[in-house]
């Protein structure tokens, strides 16, 4: 099995993927309104059932507002900084697979450069 982008000595993991769970409480838009929770649980799960999860491989994190709403729900991979928006369980086991496990992006579920807030 191919491995992930391993750590270097400028970092303890290989990649991040960190997924925006931001609720805005005013009622505007936000990725917590777009099942950002579920896409989070199923990545976490499917990495850690790949054997990609630990130091040298992937971590999965939370985060709050990665002020990119309008392209919700969001996640950004890095060190490669690519930013994916996702629709369901389906975008999310591909994004693993491609791009997590075998460090080719998913290029129809990436989110366009000038989508912001």
């Amino acid at each position: 099995m191919p491995s992930p982008t391993p750590a270097t000595s400028s970092g303890y993991y290989g990649r991040h993927i960190f997924f925006c769970l931001n609720e805005r409480k005013n009622g505007e838009d936000s990725c917590a309104m777009h099942n950002a929770q579920e896409g989070f649980d199923r990545c976490k799960a499917k990495v850690k059932a790949e054997g990609l999860s630990g130091p040298g491989k992937v971590r999965v994190n939370k985060a709050g507002c990665l002020d990119r709403c309008a392209g919700g729900p969001v996640a950004v991979v890095y060190p490669e900084a690519v930013w994916y928006t996702f629709v369901d369980g389906d975008d999310i086991d591909e994004i693993v697979e491609s791009h997590l496990k075998h460090g080719k992006v998913v290029e129809r579920l990436v989110l366009p450069a000038d989508v912001g807030r």
